[in-house]
């Protein structure tokens, strides 16, 4: 037998993941890890835990998988993206936490690019818009808030890495500073049409070209663990950010085909095969995960607040005990009783890429319940979601492709039916739930088992992804149109500030 073995970290908890050869899962271990809120708008980790709770339930996976370390033909890693990292190159202590994806404050930095104007040659180097959300600039904060950080970085003391560098740094004992180009095009720093770190754009954040790691395609040889780590050197062979990772994993090898991801935020990507395309319709251009050195591109919608939204009412309302009651409580009533929930608790994404927007809780009335209020909550991840695919549309009938057939789905709250019916309803086109929801560690399986040999093509893998269920929408198209207006005149509020 031919296992692979997926190492998950997430935002909120570490996952290790052994996978057959035919993609089922084997063995499962996972930690969450705590989550740091040192003022508003600051979110960060501690990357020694990240790397302890990874080291632990690698373990406990083989374990529980019924096999040894010996047994595993290679690893792959997916992580979540633009959290930054800088740690020490003699001693691999971090010099900071971990600032994570969600922390806004580069903001002011971000604003002063945009003021100099520099917003459409960034997108057309990078892809990306001017947003405190990619790494650059939370790296520059650490550069320039660290005393001594900067001169130790250009003296080649001090190596940055998002979170897969920082994990490959550590399972090979400190011999590989490497990344993944779709990690890579997440930093703001990298020209993504030569997968190569911009000198222009490192000069003009003042990022020393000698602290970042060296790029590799999505599938490649990024080392073996140390020996002494499961008792068995295991080559590393397959790195992806987690939502080129999931969209690799759910087998959207073609342009035109299109997954989300339900997680802490949702994360809509759209392969646009070998063409470098700018959004006119707020979106960003990512690098997909890539298994040879030709390019590959998606068009990508963020959504920062997605399934944390119910993590708030649980532990901040403290409206249910388990994040799976909300279901239930949801579909205790019929519809939201006309409350909109805008869940811009850090600011608002794609396609509004408003920082300054906040959460918002509107239409309430002396009927209204904590079961209204739990309705609305999951519905506006739906409504979310919806804004992105309009603009996708948008952007594929500019491009002359054909419109979004269907979408694919996965994240941990894709398993909620309620959800999932209503987004097919909003978007007027069936919705996909694969058998295995677990795509984001199964796309990094994958691209190891590529890289070894495990699989000879796509073509094999796609033949490995089935439907598990398939919803129809079945609202009429000018409901949906009437509840989408409502949402729009929401973000509206929102972003009145």
């Amino acid at each position: 037998m031919t296992y692979l073995l997926a190492l998950d970290q997430g935002t909120s908890s570490t996952r290790s993941i052994v996978f057959d050869r035919q993609g089922r899962i084997l063995g499962l271990a996972q930690r969450e890890f705590t989550q740091h809120y040192p003022q508003p708008g600051w979110v960060e980790h501690d990357p020694l835990e990240i790397w302890r709770t990874q080291h632990d339930t690698m373990s406990e996976a083989i374990h529980r998988a019924g096999i040894a370390a010996r047994d595993i033909r290679a690893i792959g890693i997916t992580n979540q993206r633009e959290t930054t990292v800088v740690w020490d190159r003699r001693t691999g202590e971090p010099i900071h936490p971990a600032i994570v994806w969600q922390d806004r404050r580069a903001e002011p930095t971000c604003a002063e690019l945009r003021a100099q104007g520099l917003e459409p040659d960034i997108l057309n180097r990078t892809g990306l818009r001017i947003d405190a959300y990619f790494s650059a600039t939370k790296l520059k904060w650490i550069l320039d808030h660290v005393p001594g950080a900067r001169a130790r970085a250009q003296a080649g003391e001090l190596l940055f890495g998002t979170i897969d560098s920082w994990l490959i740094w550590k399972l090979t004992g400190g011999r590989h500073h490497l990344t993944d180009v779709s990690n890579a095009a997440r930093t703001m720093l990298m020209d993504v049409h030569r997968n190569a770190w911009d000198p222009e754009l490192l000069d003009r954040l003042d990022v020393p070209a000698r602290m970042m790691p060296g790029i590799l395609p999505s599938s490649a040889d990024y080392g073996a663990t140390d020996p002494d780590l499961l008792g068995h050197a295991v080559p590393i062979c397959g790195v992806a950010g987690d939502q080129q990772s999931a969209l690799f994993g759910q087998a959207c090898f073609r342009p035109g085909m299109a997954k989300n991801t339900y997680g802490t935020g949702c994360f809509m990507l759209m392969h646009t095969g070998e063409r470098f395309q700018v959004s006119g319709n707020g979106l960003v251009t990512t690098s997909a995960a890539q298994p040879d050195t030709r390019p590959a591109y998606a068009l990508e919608g963020s959504i920062f607040v997605g399934g944390a939204v119910v993590q708030w009412l649980r532990d901040g309302l403290r409206a249910f005990v388990r994040s799976s009651d909300i279901e239930e409580l949801a579909r205790s009533v019929p519809d939201s009783g006309g409350v909109m929930f805008v869940p811009a608790f850090t600011g608002l994404g794609a396609p509004w890429w408003d920082p300054d927007a906040r959460g918002t809780i509107t239409g309430l009335t002396r009927g209204t319940t904590m079961a209204h209020i739990a309705r609305a909550a999951l519905e506006s991840i739906a409504y979310q979601s919806a804004a992105l695919l309009q603009a996708m549309s948008r952007d594929a009938e500019a491009a002359g492709a054909a419109p979004l057939k269907e979408l694919r789905v996965d994240g941990g709250a894709c398993v909620n039916d309620l959800l999932m019916q209503f987004q097919a309803d909003l978007l007027g086109i069936p919705v996909l739930r694969p058998t295995m929801v677990e795509t984001t560690a199964q796309g990094a399986a994958f691209l190891a088992g590529l890289q070894v040999g495990v699989y000879a093509d796509l073509g094999e893998l796609e033949s490995l992804w089935r439907v598990e269920r398939r919803f129809e929408p079945a609202m009429p198209r000018d409901e949906a149109a009437g509840r989408l207006a409502q949402w729009d005149h929401a973000i509206r509020q929102a972003c009145a500030r």
